[in-house]
């Protein structure tokens, strides 16, 4: 499903690759990556404590992000609250 949100999205590389963005500053752990559509924003999914792709969108209003996990191909919309399709030029900027 793709979503209006995923309209005019522009492939952005991940600013901080090696991990959480937030977590890496401060030492906390995270479970596993999102990566913001909009920025390049890397943060941690709401199972770490930090929840810090979540706050990263309620915060910026970037609405889209995807899995920054290696292999896995799936991207949420905050807006939406429902997961939609990566779109196809984001595909290089996610880990294999």
């Amino acid at each position: 499903m793709q979503c209006e949100h995923e309209i005019g999205l522009h492939p952005v590389a991940a600013r901080t690759p090696a991990g959480c963005e937030e977590c890496l500053k401060t030492g906390s752990p995270w479970v596993h990556l999102r990566l913001c559509l909009t920025c390049g924003h890397v943060g941690c999914c709401d199972s770490s404590p930090g929840r810090h792709a979540t706050k990263h969108s309620h915060h910026t209003q970037h609405p889209v992000v995807a899995s920054f996990e290696p292999g896995e191909r799936w991207a949420w919309c905050y807006v939406d609250q429902t997961e939609v399709d990566v779109p196809e030029q984001v595909l290089p900027y996610l880990r294999d």
